[in-house]
């Protein structure tokens, strides 16, 4: 399916060489106030820097079809429209034969046979993840008006880790600096000449990014099978080219013992807060007030320039392929901004849920 949320109820149509992408988005609650600069000013941040990113031209504008008039939402379904530009279709024909490696060309024409549409990936591509960028930035707003701020950065790239702690408000203004989408202005250099030795040697990086989100109020997540990290996780794997996501220690719980994962709990402020956030804000799928501090694994971008191995699914046998055309590097930098867009969805629609969010304006 290509719907996803409960109350917020977000489905993606369109294709990577097709007229264009978008999305519908159902369950805005009406009256907000939403311009369509401040949409674009998030799908901006997707677009890929000219000396390390794709050569294909994304000046990618937003297209608001319904759902918001004279700077406010309706209350009627947000419809999003983007359209594509600059598409070349003729290197794709091939992948019908010999598929790519690390892309869905193979599993794509078992699934859905000679029709599928693999012109840049079709369905599958990245670039499904610009109307999730507009969604995003509409989602963000629900949030803001009940104190709630997301933002992510580039922690890590190939074996480049930013290793300092970083907050919120550090970080929301740091990763817009810099085209890696780095808190660290320096460490963003090294992981620039990273990406550009790659591509110099056709081949290509992945990375790691975090994100927080700090004010979620506590009690947000639908348990059992509804946590608040199940559902993140779902929305997050939807994104081409994650194969990782962790909360808090994450995977490195499993090396600590009871006494050093418990964050313990402390009165702060006349709150209850927690002196560590192992848990990544989240407890028995339940959000507990503290930051949500999530991670994400970004596989590297499957496209290179170097032979490979693959088959020839005509003539049943072992054959080689060189893939063309136009490809990043590192998609990490661009994925900061989804990751940021798709986190805030799934709050927000967790948030309606909850009540913590009016589903009718008053």
């Amino acid at each position: 399916m290509n719907t996803i949320g409960t109350l917020l109820r977000l489905t993606l149509f369109g294709s990577s060489h097709g007229p264009g992408v978008g999305c519908v988005l159902d369950g805005v609650p009406s009256g907000l106030y939403i311009t369509e600069d401040d949409i674009q000013r998030d799908l901006d941040l997707r677009r890929p820097a000219a000396s390390i990113g794709t050569p294909r031209v994304e000046a990618d504008r937003v297209e608001l079809l319904a759902g918001i008039q004279d700077d406010f939402t309706t209350g009627a379904p947000i419809v999003i429209f983007i359209a594509n530009h600059d598409t070349d279709s003729s290197k794709y024909i091939k992948f019908r034969t010999v598929p790519r490696p690390g892309h869905a060309d193979l599993t794509a024409l078992n699934r859905y046979g000679d029709t599928v549409d693999l012109r840049g990936g079709g369905q599958f591509s990245g670039r499904m993840t610009a109307p999730i960028v507009a969604a995003g930035a509409i989602a963000k707003t629900m949030l803001a008006s009940i104190g709630v701020q997301v933002a992510a950065y580039t922690q890590r790239l190939g074996c480049l880790v930013d290793e300092k702690e970083r907050y919120l408000k550090d970080i929301r203004h740091a990763s817009r600096e810099n085209p890696i989408r780095a808190a660290d202005p320096e460490l963003a250099l090294d992981m620039i000449n990273e990406i550009m030795a790659m591509k110099e040697e056709g081949d290509s990086v992945g990375g790691v990014i975090r994100c927080l989100a700090v004010g979620l109020p506590m009690g947000v997540g639908e348990p059992y099978f509804d946590s608040l990290e199940g559902e993140l996780a779902k929305m997050l794997f939807s994104i081409p080219g994650v194969k990782g996501v962790e909360f808090g220690s994450g995977f490195r719980s499993a090396e600590m013992r009871g006494s050093e994962h418990n964050d313990q709990f402390i009165i702060e402020d006349g709150e209850v807060r927690t002196i560590t956030n192992n848990a990544g804000g989240i407890l028995g799928g339940l959000s507990n007030s503290m930051p949500i501090d999530l991670r994400v694994a970004i596989k590297p971008t499957a496209s290179i320039s170097r032979e490979q191995r693959s088959v020839d699914l005509e003539r049943m046998e072992d054959t080689t392929i060189k893939v063309d055309g136009r490809h990043d590097p590192c998609i990490v930098p661009r994925a900061v901004i989804v990751v940021e867009a798709a986190t805030a969805l799934v709050l927000a629609d967790m948030c309606l849920r909850g009540d913590f969010i009016a589903r009718e304006h008053r």
